[in-house]
């Protein structure tokens, strides 16, 4: 987890999100250095952002390369250590867009993407760590392989060279998500991936408990979109 380059003042949501960091990795026997805090900061202008990187946090994540495009060259120009991770659903033919402006990607879920993203790879010289993410909830309206595709998408991205991160996953809404991240938890130690990705504002401490890697928050950061 990144350290702030000036004090956060404990009231801040900044402070707050990393105190449950603290709190939910101390419960779990966990280094809170295990875990990265990303911002999740889609739909929010640059003057929403600029606070969170004077106190220090470095991990963002867009939905949109779109979005991407027109907010954060400027932004990274004063803070060439950003980290930007994309978490929504990527075409194909964006491929090669997201490859330039991108440090992570967590939403790889199926093989032509595997093949858009090699060839981009190839063609930017960046090689860009991937969360294969996984429908645990077998939801049809939502992005994701089905757990049972997994091990043949593994050994695809494996093949093209694609550097895996691990798994990423959006567990169903109003229901309790702990068993979803323990089979995400149990899918990556199955296929020998470090990696989780999981856990958003609401429920991030429960995924800290069941070995979350990433945890993605932007309401508890910024506040509810309107």
């Amino acid at each position: 987890m990144e350290m702030a380059e000036t004090s956060l003042a404990p009231e801040s949501p900044l402070a707050q999100v990393r105190a449950r960091i603290a709190r939910a990795c101390a419960i779990a026997r966990r280094d809170p250095g295990e875990v990265t805090l990303v911002a999740v900061s889609k739909t929010q202008p640059a003057a929403a952002i600029g606070p969170l990187l004077t106190l220090g946090q470095r991990h963002f994540a867009e939905n949109r390369v779109q979005e991407a495009q027109a907010k954060w060259p400027a932004l990274r120009d004063a803070h060439p250590a950003v980290q930007l991770h994309l978490v929504g659903q990527l075409q194909s033919n964006k491929a090669e867009e997201a490859a330039r402006l991108f440090d992570w990607i967590h939403s790889l879920d199926r093989p032509s993407l595997v093949e858009a993203l090699a060839r981009a790879f190839d063609r930017t010289g960046r090689k860009v760590p991937c969360f294969i993410q996984v429908n645990v909830g077998a939801e049809a309206q939502k992005g994701g392989c089905a757990i049972s595709d997994l091990p043949a998408l593994l050994a695809a991205a494996r093949a093209a060279g694609i550097p895996l991160a691990g798994l990423m996953c959006l567990p169903p809404e109003d229901v309790e998500p702990a068993p979803f991240f323990a089979l995400l938890d149990k899918l990556a130690r199955d296929h020998g991936l470090d990696g989780r990705s999981m856990g958003m504002s609401a429920d991030f401490e429960t995924a800290i408990m069941l070995g979350a890697s990433h945890v993605r928050v932007g309401t508890a950061l910024f506040g509810a979109r309107g």
